[in-house]
This record gives C-alpha cells, structure tokens and sequence, in this order.
C-alpha cells in the first residue's frame, strides 16, 4: 500500500482521515499535530520552566523530544524531565533507566522523585496490605501528588503529560460512564490555572497509540518497553477495550469523544466557575475534600499489616 502524501510504502493506515502515510510523512503529521496542540493549550506562553512527566515509556518519551524541539526556539524557556519511582519491584527501575537515558541523549535535566522517601512507603507496601484493592487506585493519585509538587517546586509554569489520543478518550468515557462531571472538567489538558496546582497540558491528545510507538521507533528513541505487573488489574482495561471497538466500527469516535469533552467543559465554564480548590487537612496539598486521596490511602498503609508483598 502506498502512501497518500507520495509514491513511498505506507507504514500505517488512518481510518479516520480515510489514508495512508510513509514514515516520513506519519513523523511530520505527528509533530505538527503536536505543535498546534501546544499552541492550543498554551495560548500566550511568556516562557519560563516546562516540566515534563517522564515514565520512560513511549508516549512521555516521545513528548519529551517533540518539547524539547518545540521549545529550543524559546531561549527564555528552560525544559526539566520529571519521574516518579512509586516502586514497583522489577518494572520501574528498569523504565527509569530508559527514562535517564532518554533526558542524557536530549540534554535536558532529569529529576527522580522517590515514593519511598516522599510519602513513606511504596505501592507494592500497599499492594500487599490491600489484596482487594486494583494497586492503580492508590498508585495513580500518588504519582499526580508527587509529579505536582516537584513541578510547583521546581517553579514550573506548566505540566507536559504524555497522555495520547487513546488515553484522553478512555479517561473521557469513564468518566461519563460514572457521569462525573467534576472530573471531566478537571481532567488533563486544564483550562484555567488553580492555587497549587501547575497547569497539566497534553500535546499528544490528537495521536493515536499506535501512531506514537511508530514515531518514537522512527525517531530511534529509547524508551522503555516493559508493563507494569498491576496493569492487569485497572479498570481501564475495559474502556481500552470499548474505544477500540468503536474505533473499529466507527473512526473517528476517539476524536468524537475529545470533542464531546471539549463542548461539555465549554458549558460547565459558562454556566459557573470553577470552584478554588481547598486544602487537605494533612498534608495542605490542593483537594476538593477536606483530606485528599493521597493521604486516605497513606492512611491505610499506615494502618494496616501487611499481608504479603510483591518481591
């Protein structure tokens, strides 16, 4: 099969756009979808430090590259990669190690924030006092929490996310499914900056999955390739499943549903403000309880015996 932009083999078909692309073309398809979604999001950036969370993954790892290019015409602006070790035995220090590596080859100063010091204990601590309980409930809400507040400490203006195109419709459908308005309307990429917490944007939202490991390969990026052991247990799964199934048999409907976000935030912000967000009671950290998610569960962990941990 050809490509639709020349007469190069195609390495991968869009559906939704009714075409095919070379290497070549996907590449700079991907970066101009990024560019105009930093743009987008970013309306009147004056400068100053950009984080960028970096798992050492496809998706933060090729977010990182396409910032660092983007902002290397910005000598008022200063890029800073930040990971989270929640640790998780024999999974993040190898993606770690990917992600060192990956910020090394771009110049661009790495910073590891470790759950073992920050918060006390780890999530395979907590996996083994909460069999019942899907680690990436408790895992999740302590990365936000750390990635946060290193971003706040290291005075970063905004937040860059790895978050694709499939990421942003399976959180969007979960959260309509749970009809949780709230949360569609605090979801990554924000549109109004609250007390103590640094903006989150993601430029990758018009990239599909597939599209990102391709470009990151072509790139000869260095990223990590292995799955987290607790991902088997996520609720997310099941939405994957339900976006690649309307992806099939309707394309387009990953787009659909980021547009659907984008009008139902249009009509929240119109009609009300957003509310400024309290302060966790423990921790002082920004939450719209009078204790934040973080600390309940660091309540538990402190609470309960452990019942046999991951090794």
């Amino acid at each position: 099969m050809r490509c639709s932009e020349c007469s190069r083999e195609a390495v991968v078909d869009q559906p939704y756009r009714g075409r095919h692309v070379c290497e070549g073309h996907l590449v700079a398809s991907v970066e101009e979808r990024f560019r105009r979604e930093l743009h987008r999001q970013l309306p009147g950036f004056k400068g100053g430090t950009v984080a960028v969370a970096l798992s050492g993954g496809k998706d933060s790892t090729l977010a990182l590259a396409l910032s660092r290019s983007y902002f290397a015409r910005r000598p008022n602006t200063q890029l800073l990669a930040l990971s989270v070790d929640e640790g998780i035995a024999g999974y993040r220090s190898a993606t770690l190690d990917a992600a060192s590596r990956s910020a090394r080859a771009l110049g661009v100063e790495h910073r590891i924030v470790h759950a073992s010091e920050e918060l006390g204990t780890t999530t395979d601590e907590l996996a083994g006092k909460l069999g019942g309980t899907p680690p990436c409930s408790f895992c999740g809400v302590w990365r936000r929490k750390l990635l946060n507040r290193a971003a706040r400490d290291a005075g970063a203006e905004v937040l860059v996310l790895g978050f694709n195109l499939d990421d942003l419709a399976q959180t969007v459908l979960m959260n309509l499914v749970h009809g949780d308005i709230d949360r569609l309307v605090r979801m990554a990429p924000h549109r109004i900056r609250q007390p103590g917490l640094v903006p989150r944007v993601a430029p990758l939202a018009q990239v599909p999955e597939r599209e990102v490991y391709l470009v990151a390969r072509a790139k000869g990026l260095a990223f990590g390739h292995e799955e987290c052991p607790y991902a088997h247990a996520a609720l997310r799964n099941r939405f994957r499943e339900l976006v690649w199934q309307l992806e099939e048999a309707q394309p387009g409907s990953r787009q659909s549903l980021l547009r659907t976000h984008e009008r139902l935030v249009d009509l929240y912000l119109r009609s009300q403000e957003v509310g400024v967000p309290g302060r966790c009671r423990r921790c002082g950290e920004p939450s719209a309880y009078e204790v934040c998610r973080p600390c309940e569960y660091l309540s538990l962990a402190q609470e309960l015996p452990v019942a046999g941990a991951r090794t």
